[in-house]
């Protein structure tokens, strides 16, 4: 499976994993929520399971993927703005996605 991440996105990531509370553990995409076609994702730390996949991306961090939701997370592209307002916009441009 692959994972893209922006520089902005990089930069907190690095951030967040250096952080002791993370000790050891990894980023996740999970899937908060599905449409038919599309759905919607976020961030959290946790540990490797059998059913991951460890994703190496270029800016040196892996992300942890379950392959089961594969449909959905391959190709997953998380970006961090400033603007117009600070966090994490994850997407998956290979599926379908509606704007809010």
């Amino acid at each position: 499976m692959k994972v893209k991440i922006n520089r902005n996105a990089a930069k907190v990531m690095n951030k967040m994993l250096n952080d002791p509370e993370s000790e050891g553990k990894m980023i996740r995409v999970i899937i908060t929520e599905q449409h038919g076609d599309h759905a919607h994702y976020a961030l959290q730390f946790d540990n490797p399971t059998e059913h991951d996949e460890i994703v190496k991306t270029d800016k040196d961090i892996d992300i942890l993927l379950d392959t089961r939701d594969a449909d959905f997370l391959d190709g997953v592209w998380i970006q961090f703005f400033y603007v117009p307002e600070e966090g994490f916009v994850i997407t998956n441009p290979s599926k379908g996605h509606h704007h809010h």
